[in-house]
């Protein structure tokens, strides 16, 4: 089955560095665009970040911008969400999801992740 497992969260301190890891398994990852979102308590999902299926282009949310970096290795079939600069506003519970576009343009995602709790507190 397909099963996209995140890990890396936790708990840290503002200012400081987490890095998020979603190890995919049952697609083939490397045709896949792949996407954080994060949703904080009483909030609606928010895209953070978009990777294109080889890497070659990134998008990021405005509010992250500069802090988060998205990458991928197709060879392990991972996606990763490095988060500099952490603010408490970054506290969310982070999924990692794989989708594509579709023929008429519409991106469309397939596969989330069970997500992983983001705590930035002091």
């Amino acid at each position: 089955q397909v099963q996209l497992v995140e890990s890396g969260g936790g708990l840290v301190q503002p200012g400081g560095s987490l890095r998020l890891s979603c190890a995919a398994s049952g697609i083939t990852f490397s045709s896949y665009a792949m996407r954080w979102y994060r949703q904080a308590p009483g909030k609606e999902r928010e895209l953070v970040a978009h990777i294109t299926n080889t890497g070659s282009n990134t998008n990021y949310a405005q509010s992250v911008k500069g802090r988060f970096t998205i990458s991928r290795d197709n060879a392990k079939n991972t996606v990763y969400l490095q988060m500099n600069s952490l603010k408490s506003e970054d506290t969310a519970v982070y999924y990692c999801s794989a989708g594509r576009f579709q023929r008429f343009g519409t991106y469309n995602v397939d596969y989330w992740g069970q997500g992983t709790q983001v705590t930035v507190s002091s």
